[in-house]
């Protein structure tokens, strides 16, 4: 048996504990669903051996206003890229919205993320 290192700190899973995509767990429905969720993107401008500024998720975030966003983070396309100076690093700002807001992102240049 093991014991934890905490053990008032750890409580037990059982069946009648909220999953944290239930509505339940995020407030009773002040979120949506998981599934009524969609990740969009647009490419950072982030350049190869530092050339191009990056734009950063929270100021590419402002162009999502009047949307909720859910979370956001700069990652890799996970695509191969050409390996030169002052070529595409591959990197995105991706954020979280409902998916009822797509139409609205795509219109201002976001892509869904499909990677």
């Amino acid at each position: 048996m093991i014991t934890p290192k905490n053990p008032g700190q750890v409580k037990p899973i059982d069946e009648t504990s909220p999953s944290p995509g239930d509505e339940a767990s995020a407030g009773q429905g002040a979120f949506p669903p998981l599934e009524n969720r969609v990740f969009v993107y647009k490419y950072d401008g982030s350049k190869q051996c530092g050339a191009g500024q990056p734009i950063s998720v929270k100021t590419m975030a402002k162009e999502l206003k009047g949307m909720q966003v859910f979370s956001q983070e700069n990652k890799p396309d996970g695509l191969m890229h050409i390996q030169v100076c002052g070529a595409a690093t591959g990197r995105a700002n991706v954020y979280e919205i409902k998916a009822e807001d797509l139409a609205k992102a795509q219109a201002k240049g976001f892509q869904e993320w499909k990677f």
